[in-house]
């Protein structure tokens, strides 16, 4: 009958959790609101330019007020830190289940991230660079770099076992030689076409051909190269 089904169960056992009271909801949207305000201070500026006195002028509220909900201004930038990476996260994770394994996935999620980046700049420099040097992001904020780079570590592997590249491309080596073609891009793209976004300009264009470069870095022993090419 309507209205007698019984709730329905999931496996995690979320579905008869409690629901966070008003007073828990009206913190966590202050939380975020915060946060918000906080990307907004420091996309006008700059990173190191963000103030707890400046985010509680434009909450409407007195400095201390903060204090509530952030101890230090380090606490800030730390939960900015951990939502940000999570969000990239989530962008790379979701273009490289989309994508075949190997190279193809590897080209498509650090084609997000830096989709990603140049859409969230004031956090990505926050994420990516070291705009703040007395900021040290805690291990709970670390750790979804840690799976980032673990998700480039598998596509790596993906790719030696189809042979697109060689076993060299297990190492470390290939991870930071990776890393560095992404963030080299991106910090021209930064410095230099602060106004355009992902594959506009003179830099981000040219990530698919240094992805492309990869299997000469990293050549298949017994043959020629495995040449990789960008779909159109």
């Amino acid at each position: 009958m309507p209205g007698t089904e019984a709730t329905p169960q999931v496996e995690d056992g979320t579905a008869n959790a409690p629901r966070p009271d008003r007073r828990a909801r009206r913190r966590l949207e202050t939380i975020e609101e915060i946060l918000d305000i906080a990307v907004e201070v420091m996309g006008e500026e700059g990173v190191n330019g963000l103030s707890l006195a400046e985010v509680a002028r434009r909450l409407g509220v007195q400095p201390p007020s903060l204090y509530k909900y952030f101890p230090s201004l380090m606490a800030v930038y730390d939960a900015l830190f951990l939502r940000g990476q999570l969000q990239h996260l989530d962008a790379l994770r979701d273009a490289m289940s989309r994508a075949d394994p190997g190279l193809p996935a590897l080209c498509s999620g650090l084609d997000a991230s830096g989709r990603w980046a140049l859409e969230h700049r004031a956090v990505a420099q926050l994420l990516f660079w070291r705009p703040v040097p007395s900021f040290e992001p805690s291990p709970e904020a670390f750790a979804p770099s840690i799976e980032m780079v673990a998700l480039q570590r598998a596509a790596l592997a993906d790719a030696v076992a189809a042979g697109q590249l060689g076993p060299g491309a297990n190492a470390e080596e290939a991870v930071y030689l990776v890393s560095t073609m992404i963030s080299g891009v991106l910090t021209q793209a930064f410095a230099n076409e602060p106004g355009l976004q992902w594959g506009e300009g003179r830099f981000t264009p040219l990530f698919p051909k240094l992805m492309a470069l990869l299997p000469a870095a990293f050549p298949v022993s017994g043959g020629p190269p495995a040449v990789w090419r960008p779909a159109p």
